[in-house]
């Protein structure tokens, strides 16, 4: 099956010089030139991969890349004039899977994004049907049987008392848990013991599986409550 890719630039010529050299490779290309369309494009329709500027008319690069990140497992790739060090910093930290700075070769584009499409490809190819015994939230992989965790495709390393935490929450979806039950649930302690560890792994585990820790989407912290893992 041809893989099907989505532009959002509002470069017009940009934009078409792109198509032309994707289209010449074998592949199926939409337009689009504002972020408002490009958001509604990306995550209503099926596509393989997704090309985003990261200045845009309405919602901009940055917010198209961390939404659409919560809701498909898909190449980003942004191309942009914007290349400080910063820029590309928060585009990882959304959730774009590389950065390609303007002026750039087409050549070297097509190339970059085959190289995603074969990754993701083989990726989800190797994970096996969704089974009982596996949490799918928004791009995350709890495998409870193997006892790991998958990030939009990745997989990442925890420890052994993140992966009970994480368990835990998940297997509760949107109940608030107060550090004191999540202690003695977690780590079978009385109220003796230090709570405060379970502010500290909350932390790690959030550096670990939020595209943005001081933003989480999965673990949330209800103020003056405690915890609540979000779906």
């Amino acid at each position: 099956m041809t893989a099907r890719i989505l532009i959002i630039e509002d470069e017009v010529t940009i934009a078409q010089l792109e198509r032309d050299y994707f289209e010449l490779n074998g592949y199926t290309v939409d337009l689009c030139h504002t972020g408002d369309e490009g958001l509604r494009l990306a995550l209503s329709g099926e596509y393989n991969l997704v090309i985003v500027d990261l200045q845009l008319p309405g919602a901009n690069g940055f917010e198209l890349c961390h939404q659409i990140r919560q809701r498909k497992e898909v190449p980003i790739l942004i191309v942009s004039a914007k290349n400080e060090e910063i820029d590309k910093i928060r585009a990882f930290n959304l959730g774009a899977d590389d950065y390609v700075t303007k002026p750039f070769s087409p050549s070297e584009l097509v190339a970059r994004a085959k190289a995603h499409l074969t990754r993701y490809e083989r990726l989800l190819g190797k994970r096996p049907p969704a089974q009982k015994n596996e949490i799918h939230i928004r791009g995350l992989v709890i495998d409870q049987a193997a006892r790991r965790v998958f990030v939009r495709s990745r997989e990442v390393a925890i420890t052994t008392r993140e992966f009970d935490l994480l368990e835990f929450l998940a297997n509760h979806p949107n109940r608030v848990f107060s550090k004191q039950e999540l202690f003695e649930r977690i780590w079978g302690l009385d109220s003796n013991g230090d709570i405060a560890t379970v502010t500290v792994h909350v932390r790690k585990l959030r550096e670990k599986i939020e595209a943005d820790p001081s933003n989480p989407q999965y673990i949330e912290t209800v103020w003056g409550a405690g915890y609540r893992f979000s779906v």
